[in-house]
């Protein structure tokens, strides 16, 4: 079944469960809109709408297989948004209110990050990336591999054709280096 973009929603939804693409874009096109404009009026508040726009299609397309046209689509469609939306308002009854004076509170707050602290934090990652520039390469090399990409002592020997021993070796002296550099 190849509907065209003049076929009804119920024909379209049963193409798409069937495999064919080209329905859902035309279901998506035609409904997207309308769905959305909804969720914003009723959520007033952009973020959340756009949340619960994604969603109603998450569900939707997690349902299309066991979709039967009882219904018509898009009352299929914004029931699920309905539901949604239900469960959101009552959750939010449970939740307690932000305080009057939120927004002062988080005012108040300092910020961890200044300057001086990131400045200092990048002086700390650049010294770091100075001492392993220094490092011997067969060193620096178990070292990254270890660190970064956290492969095993074995692992490590078969990249670099050493034994287990040797990666441990390596490990150590680079460590001690870096600990020595980093502490001057």
């Amino acid at each position: 079944m190849n509907p065209g973009a003049d076929a009804n929603d119920d024909l379209l939804m049963l193409a798409w469960a069937g495999g064919d693409v080209a329905a859902f874009e035309i279901l998506y096109a035609r409904h997207r809109g309308p769905l959305y404009r909804f969720l914003l009026r009723q959520l007033r508040n952009q973020a959340l709408a756009d949340e619960f726009f994604q969603d109603v299609w998450q569900r939707v397309i997690a349902a299309r297989e066991n979709w039967k046209p009882d219904a018509a689509f898009s009352t299929w469609l914004f029931r699920i948004a309905h539901n949604r939306l239900n469960d959101h308002w009552r959750a939010a009854k449970h939740r307690p209110a932000a305080p009057d004076d939120g927004d002062e509170r988080a005012a108040r707050v300092p910020d961890p990050s200044t300057p001086e602290r990131e400045l200092s934090q990048f002086e700390q990652r650049r010294r770091l990336q100075l001492a392993l520039e220094e490092l011997p390469e067969e060193q620096r090399e178990v070292l990254l591999l270890r660190l970064e990409q956290e492969l095993s002592l074995e692992e490590i020997g078969a990249i670099t054709g050493v034994g287990r021993e040797t990666v441990k070796s390596r490990l150590r002296y680079a460590m001690d280096k870096l600990r020595s550099r980093l502490n001057e």
